[in-house]
């Protein structure tokens, strides 16, 4: 009997997972994978500063789903199939070990992003998975049994498609896929920075705090996390949280809104003007410019005096009522008008997606259309910053190949 195809399109870390593994798991299948780059897993070169963030140590299943503003309910079910731990495991069979960080992320031991690429590249030559770069697919069709994808230099017909596309900013991206039945999320950008042009506090720039929290004024919505600024605005892993949970909400208002960034997290203003007496009798013959109580980087602290307008000369106990309302207000609710966002270093990141009803999560097999699978950001389903996106390709990946696999 004739061999059957299974072709991937999309070189990035859910294609690639699902190739290699499909290819591993089915000595008799043939697996072709096709990049409309020149350049493979390029996502995974960049990420983590090109050291390539591969997980996250969580490995509760329903604690891990929760990290994902799209896709909770869907990746609790497919993360019984394959998660951190399978992760983990699996390129540690392949011998690469995987270190974890005090904030949770995980990377390769040798903090370099090629070794993930490298070792991906070896099971692909392994298990003989024929790669076709610079091959862009313009369409996609069944063909009686067969499924057909032109490229515009070739025809390629096979029994089974995995599309691994990654995400698109646009809604007409999607129209090939459109085109075999499926409904579209409308894709809109996640994990951004917030620009704040003009807003003295961007002289600041390379200036972090490790745990404040911030909240989208007139929502519910907040964050905690480090904030760190930049010389357009603000970035950290608590503004990209909350870029990602609120990325539909920033999107309808245009990236127009305002935020309030409590400086000094597990002290709300209610809570420091309960404490500010007895703080300002502790410190009153000292120049406030020099005592710091609440472990503030320098810098942060004078420009929230200039900010009130306060001496650094002035004593604890000459600060007037309207300086220490103004400080008090500044440290635990601190206004900016966010005006525009910024891509996350070379990170770029959709929600939106194929709607996730239409896929069977315990094969990433379409409901609509038999043989037909996907994987990675394609799908509706995005993570916050520190590798939960790409325990969703190799999770995603992993699940499509072995249903292939066993066909």
């Amino acid at each position: 009997m004739e061999n059957k195809t299974l072709i991937v399109i999309g070189g990035g870390a859910a294609g690639f997972f699902c190739a290699v593994n499909a290819a591993k798991m089915n000595a008799g299948l043939r697996v072709i994978l096709l990049e409309k780059q020149q350049k493979l897993l390029s996502k995974v070169k960049v990420s983590g500063g090109g050291r390539c963030n591969v997980t996250h140590a969580c490995f509760e299943i329903d604690e891990l789903a929760k990290y994902y503003p799209r896709g909770e309910k869907f990746l609790r079910k497919a993360f019984h199939w394959f998660n951190t731990t399978h992760t983990i495991d699996w390129f540690e069979e392949r011998g690469v070990k995987i270190t974890k960080e005090s904030d949770g992320r995980m990377f390769p031991i040798s903090n370099d992003s090629q070794t993930i690429i490298d070792c991906l590249l070896k099971e692909a030559t392994k298990y003989k998975v024929e790669i076709i770069t610079g091959c862009d697919v313009g369409s996609i069709s069944k063909q009686d049994e067969y499924w057909q994808l032109e490229t515009g230099r070739h025809t390629y017909k096979a029994d089974f498609v995995c599309v691994a596309a990654g995400g698109y900013n646009t809604l007409a991206k999607f129209d090939w896929l459109q085109k075999l039945g499926h409904t579209i999320e409308t894709p809109v950008p996640s994990l951004f920075t917030f620009n704040i042009p003009k807003n003295p506090i961007i002289e600041l720039m390379g200036v972090s705090v490790p745990t404040v929290q911030i909240k989208l004024a007139g929502s519910k919505l907040q964050t905690i996390g480090a904030i760190l600024i930049t010389h357009w605005g603000l970035s950290g892993p608590a503004v990209l949280k909350l870029s990602a949970w609120g990325a539909r909400e920033l999107a309808n208002k245009d990236y127009k809104f305002t935020i309030m960034v409590n400086w000094l997290n597990d002290c709300n203003e209610q809570q420091l003007r309960e404490q500010w007496n007895g703080l300002r009798n502790e410190l009153a013959a000292q120049k406030i410019g020099n005592k710091n109580p609440f472990g503030l980087p320098n810098r942060l602290w004078n420009y929230f005096l200039l900010h009130c307008k306060i001496s650094e000369d002035a004593r604890w106990a000459e600060l007037t009522s309207a300086n220490q309302n103004k400080l008090i207000t500044t440290l635990t609710a601190q206004q900016f008008d966010v005006h525009g966002k910024t891509t996350f270093k070379e990170e770029f990141v959709t929600c939106g997606g194929i709607k996730l009803s239409e896929i069977d999560p315990n094969k990433m097999e379409s409901k609509k259309v038999p043989n037909l699978f996907f994987a990675g950001e394609v799908l509706d389903v995005d993570g916050v910053t520190g590798g939960f996106n790409f325990q969703n390709a190799w999770t995603s990946g992993w699940i499509a190949a072995k249903a292939v696999a066993s066909r």
